[in-house]
């Protein structure tokens, strides 16, 4: 398995599924170190536009766009629509079960996982920021399954402190070869879905 940098918090797929050993909810022992901030996290209503299009398409993905024809739009496709490179970066697999502020114990189920990609080389310069997920009036990008919705996603973003980029470091990520070889990555120990772009991390000096 190909980890950088760092160990990757990973479980094999079908220990993913299974129970945390502690409850999402228990506060953290004295001294404990708190749980990484993920690295993407989405608004009520990409949650809900992805939901839409879950039940018109059936599984999705999302590749973070570097450039080109689509600029660095995020990027809707059914699963298998889009091919995943070696090197690209799991951001984390977003769970349309999921509510704001929730955390889960378990993966989500095949159908509510939506898993969010980055090129390799785009990841290594957006790596200090946290990727807040939108929806915004608009056409979407040419490839991307929202276009005839008349809304577009939307990527925000927010500096991680050094400490966040520290715990993330120490954790290391997934690559597209290590999930085509079975790795998966272990339920995000803090929410995924966000009130608003403010509640996303922690704000520096806040």
């Amino acid at each position: 398995m190909t980890v950088r940098p760092g160990t990757a918090v990973a479980v094999p797929a079908a220990a993913a599924a299974a129970p945390a050993a502690a409850a999402a909810t228990d506060a953290p022992s004295p001294g404990a170190t708190a749980p990484p901030e993920p690295r993407v996290v989405a608004l009520p209503a990409a949650m809900d536009l992805l939901r839409r299009l879950r039940e018109r398409h059936g599984p999705l993905m999302m590749h973070q766009s570097g450039g080109c024809c689509d600029g660095s739009s995020p990027m809707c496709y059914a699963q298998g629509d889009f091919i995943v490179g070696d090197r690209d970066v799991l951001l984390g697999v977003l769970d349309l079960d999921a509510g704001v502020g929730e955390v889960r114990r378990t993966a989500p189920a095949d159908a509510d996982a939506v898993p969010v990609w980055i090129s390799g080389p785009q990841f290594a310069l957006w790596q200090h920021t946290q990727l807040i997920l939108d929806v915004v009036p608009g056409r979407g990008a040419g490839f991307s399954l929202e276009g005839p919705e008349g809304v577009r996603f939307l990527t925000r973003s927010r500096v991680f402190t050094t400490a966040e980029r520290a715990a993330l470091q120490a954790g290391g990520f997934l690559t597209g070869a290590d999930w085509e070889g079975g790795a998966r990555p272990a339920p995000p120990a803090r929410p995924q879905v966000v009130a608003t772009a403010q509640d996303a991390c922690a704000v520096p000096g806040g």
